[in-house]
């Protein structure tokens, strides 16, 4: 490797990162240096999906040091779930995300759909919500996901329906991913790796069945890696999620990320300022007595707000 070069990071275990280089080789690396997003603290400073200049290492032969990063376009981003004070990098210059949920094996929790969304929702990332295991199923099922279904397609997320075990839906799924870098996450158990075996199978996912004892999922990405598509495109996979925090965000910034509650609230009497709690002449709260926006999403917004607020302000912001 000469001097300097630039690549993208495709692996991340957090000490050493895979690069793919621009001449198509792939560079084991390390970090160099101490980099920061933002002045917040990072528990992974480099991100897969990231652009960085990579020099070789003078003391390890055949290993590189990532020097720099180049500018992101957008990048996800977590509350650590280990040091709640500081963030978690989980992708980088990504084109969309995809979350994967399932309404059975492990049972529905909705929430986590919108904690998903407030996740990608200030950086302008495209979602596709994808339900899993269509092929268990039966009508009370259904119902439920023709609920869910009509409430994120009105706010104009792309809602899909799919199998992994069957093939359901897999062709429009392809289709969707084509020529794009897609962020994928989940909870553990949805059958997450499963779905892009049968997106392009051979990918080298690695799979686990839900704990008999538990009924919940077992975590099967340790890390984040990303994977080439047939035909263009690249997905990033990353670990089972078990929950979302957003020790970084003020409560005003979950009210301007609901986008429906955003858009109504030009019409609030305190504008953007407004938190569609107990001010008066609420757009979002005459919204929610007519039925126009979604009880369950509202319910979960009250949530996030009350967990934020609980946080202690300076410890929310210690060593930000």
């Amino acid at each position: 490797m000469s001097d300097s070069q630039t690549g993208t990071v495709v692996k991340s275990t957090g000490s050493w990162y895979n690069v793919l280089m621009d001449d198509g080789q792939i560079q084991q690396c390390r970090i160099v240096g101490r980099f920061r997003l933002e002045g917040k603290k990072l528990t992974n400073p480099v991100a897969v999906g990231d652009r960085v200049t990579v020099e070789s290492n003078e003391q390890e032969e055949g290993v590189g040091q990532i020097v720099d990063i180049l500018d992101r376009r957008n990048y996800v981003i977590r509350q650590s779930p280990r040091r709640k004070h500081d963030l978690h990098l989980l992708a980088s210059n990504v084109d969309q995300a995809m979350v994967v949920m399932t309404i059975v094996q492990p049972n529905l929790k909705q929430g986590f759909i919108d904690r998903f969304l407030l996740m990608t929702e200030p950086y302008d990332i495209p979602v596709i919500i994808v339900f899993n295991k269509a092929d268990l199923y039966g009508p009370e099922e259904m119902e439920i996901y023709e609920v869910l279904e009509a409430i994120y397609e009105d706010i104009e997320y792309d809602v899909q329906l799919v199998s992994a075990i069957n093939g359901q839906g897999i062709q429009e799924l392809k289709e969707a991913l084509q020529g794009k870098t897609t962020l994928i996450g989940g909870q553990s158990g949805v059958g997450k790796s499963s779905l892009v075996n049968a997106i392009q199978p051979g990918i080298g996912l690695h799979t686990k069945e839900l704990s008999d004892y538990s009924g919940k999922g077992q975590h099967t990405t340790t890390f984040a890696e990303m994977f080439q598509l047939h035909g263009g495109g690249a997905i990033i996979d990353t670990p089972g999620i078990k929950t979302l925090s957003f020790n970084h965000f003020e409560p005003l910034d979950v009210a301007h990320n609901f986008r429906e509650f955003f858009q109504l609230s030009e019409a609030c009497k305190f504008g953007g300022n407004c938190l569609h709690r107990d001010e008066p002449k609420c757009a979002v709260k005459y919204a929610l007595d007519e039925n126009a926006v979604s009880e369950l999403r509202y319910i979960n917004y009250l949530t996030i707000l009350e967990e934020i607020e609980e946080q202690n302000y300076w410890e929310r912001n210690k060593g930000f």
